[in-house]
């Protein structure tokens, strides 16, 4: 081709906005042209749903004459509920002194005198809260899904971890159970298993499995070929090579595995006493229903110390080089404690005493009501400006267009955004969610979460960049990012409904404070990972700071950025649906009432799958965003 017929070419290059614009443009015009038909409405009494109820009722019906049921799954509801049982009495039998020296023990040999008695501060706060009894249940019930998380989850990751076969098939199941809402495990289980703490063991098992099995298979497959291929030479066997080689020196990455494990675990008990599963969760739940902070306070602050408390001990044991254990002192010291409070079983009650309990429900309530009465105006005109500028026109758009056209545009958009296998999944998600009846509500619930993510990504951004470029400011932000990843997920509903009461603009600002932390840390640790000597030539160039970061830095940390969205949607997407406890309707309520009035226990699972399919839908956007070349890589080539 002669050089003037590449300049005439270039001349009539389109600028690359041209082509969305014009898609845009089509889009809007079919909007107007067929808006307010072939919507799909919300009909409760749809026969899917009656159809799950029926088979609800049928299973009850049949449980125990079933042979599915009763030479199996009964079975292991049975040992699961003989292994919560066991833990329990263990605890009870040892009662507050006990528990108390012992988990004081632990954690002063896991990390030394501060963390020991940081524990031992911790769970003396269990008792002083009034909430003794059921903060042991949680206890319990979390050991029995941690313990059988680790009982399958660890097998699984180093199998993993040792075959990339393996590892191809078991990472888009991972992929799964983690975008899935913890909602949606609820209704299959209380299908299975019926409800109660076994039920709630096992939600909780499969909420938390996926992290034992990915850090793990992340640990294992990154131990030095080199020191495997020595113990080969020595000539070990396969099995003397993973247990004198492959764990010890993944020792440490899989001692972080057990720390997320106990995270998750945390975070499900609550959300797991929607299927009677005892603990915590009971207080928390019962607070949302009264709309009243002051029940719910003290069983969040329990569980948080509860995960400050586990969180740290574990971290602590990761990090401690092997010889330190051996120091006497520890020894000697946890010893002691261990013993003292062994040896005061008999001596003390072994319930916590009533006289040394604090009750403060009745002033966080007061507290609550003067800030609402003391904001109100504030909070107010945060909610209606959010409510009638940006939730209310995009949930009339979305349930007032075409089915098909809102498909079609999820289609456009993945395909511009991720290419054509992603696009292919997102529409089949959404075309699923049609047939199942619940199209108006998961556009509902579709706002809820645009909205949320658009303000999680803004803030996300806004601190991320402000603590990569400024080491003083993330030095402050690291502890706080800390303590907000550590907490569970319900405990942000108490700042959220005090200040909002019951409204979706409640679980939206619940999701965002849920969401930011994660979202900060990525979008930091890319832009501190763009190459120094790039920045360098850059600033040598003349370019000034707003130009360095918006054409050096922000470009060479897409994968990053993109990544921070991918993770700022699934959270967000679950903390909107929890937030159906606090006035977010839509797809949460469904799955809520679900639980609660048995007729509705068909519209309930339904809402779980399509949640499901709509976290689906949403990831694989991001994801495929993530793993597509940047548009200057695919020019050069």
């Amino acid at each position: 081709m002669s050089s003037t017929a590449v300049s005439t070419a270039s001349r009539l290059r389109l600028p690359k906005w041209v082509v969305p614009a014009g898609v845009a443009a089509l889009f809007v015009v079919a909007y107007l042209v067929f808006r307010g038909t072939a919507t799909l409405p919300h009909d409760k009494e749809a026969p899917q749903f009656l159809a799950v109820t029926d088979l609800r009722e049928w299973i009850d019906d049949h449980r125990n004459d079933n042979p599915l049921f009763l030479y199996f799954l009964n079975y292991i509801r049975l040992f699961v509920g003989w292994l919560y049982g066991l833990f329990q009495s263990v605890l009870y039998a040892l009662g507050w002194p006990g528990i108390t020296g012992v988990m004081g023990a632990l954690a002063w040999l896991a990390g030394g005198r501060r963390i020991g008695l940081a524990a031992v501060a911790g769970v003396s706060a269990f008792g002083f809260l009034g909430l003794w009894q059921s903060s042991v249940d949680t206890l319990a019930l979390v050991a029995v899904s941690v313990l059988l998380s680790l009982v399958i989850g660890v097998p699984m990751g180093v199998w993993a971890g040792l075959s990339g076969r393996v590892r191809r098939v078991i990472t888009p199941v991972l992929d799964v159970m983690q975008i899935m809402p913890t909602f949606a495990y609820l209704a299959p289980l209380a299908l299975f298993f019926h409800i109660g703490a076994p039920a709630g063991a096992i939600a909780t098992m499969i909420y938390s499995i996926p992290p034992a099995i990915r850090i793990t298979a992340l640990a294992v497959s990154e131990v030095s070929p080199t020191a495997v291929e020595a113990s080969s030479s020595l000539g070990a066997t396969r099995r003397q090579t993973l247990f004198k080689v492959y764990l010890p020196l993944a020792r440490s990455t899989m001692a972080l595995a057990v720390n997320q494990t106990i995270m998750m675990a945390l975070s499900m008990v609550v959300i797991a006493n929607l299927i009677s599963a005892p603990g915590l969760g009971g207080d928390i739940i019962r607070g949302l229903s009264r709309a009243q902070v002051g029940i719910m306070l003290p069983a969040g602050v329990a569980i948080v110390i509860m995960a400050v408390l586990l969180d740290r001990t574990m971290m602590a044991l990761a990090h401690r080089e092997p010889h330190a254990r051996s120091r006497r002192l520890d020894l000697v010291a946890a010893g002691v404690l261990a013993v003292a409070g062994l040896a005061l079983i008999p001596v003390l009650p072994k319930t916590w005493p009533d006289s040394l309990t604090v009750n403060f429900v009745a002033e966080v309530n007061d507290a609550v009501r003067w800030a609402e009465t003391s904001w109100y105006g504030v909070t107010t005109l945060i909610k209606d400006l959010t409510t009638s500028a940006l939730l209310n026109p995009l949930e009339t758009m979305l349930t007032s267009a075409p089915w098909w056209l809102v498909a079609l545009a999820v289609l456009a958009v993945a395909w511009r955004v991720s290419g054509v296998r992603p696009a292919l999944t997102a529409l089949g998600c959404l075309l699923a969610i049609a047939l199942l009846g619940v199209w108006e509500h998961t556009m509902q619930t579709l706002t809820t979460v645009v909205v949320a993510v658009f303000v999680t990504l803004v803030a996300g951004l806004l601190l991320g960049v402000a603590a990569a470029r400024s080491p003083r400011y993330s030095a402050v932000q690291r502890p706080i990012l800390d303590a907000a990843q550590t907490m569970p997920a319900f405990v942000y509903l108490l700042p959220a409904l005090a200040l909002f009461e019951t409204t979706r603009f409640t679980a939206i600002f619940a999701s965002v404070i849920y969401a930011v932390p994660p979202v900060v840390r990525l979008v930091e640790d890319g832009i501190k990972g763009v190459p120094a000597t790039v920045v360098e030539a850059a600033a040598s160039a003349g370019s000034t700071s707003g130009q360095l970061l918006w054409k050096v830095q922000l470009p060479m940390a897409r994968q990053a950025i993109l990544l921070a969205a991918n993770q700022g949607i699934v959270m967000t997407l679950a903390m909107v649906v929890v937030g159906g406890l606090v006035g977010a309707g839509a797809l949460g309520y469904d799955v809520v009432v679900g639980f609660s009035q048995r007729p509705d226990f068909g519209m309930g699972f339904v809402a779980g799958i399509a949640t499901v399919l709509l976290g689906v839908m949403l990831d694989r956007i991001t994801q495929g965003a993530d793993r597509r070349p940047s548009p200057r890589k695919r020019t050069s080539t």
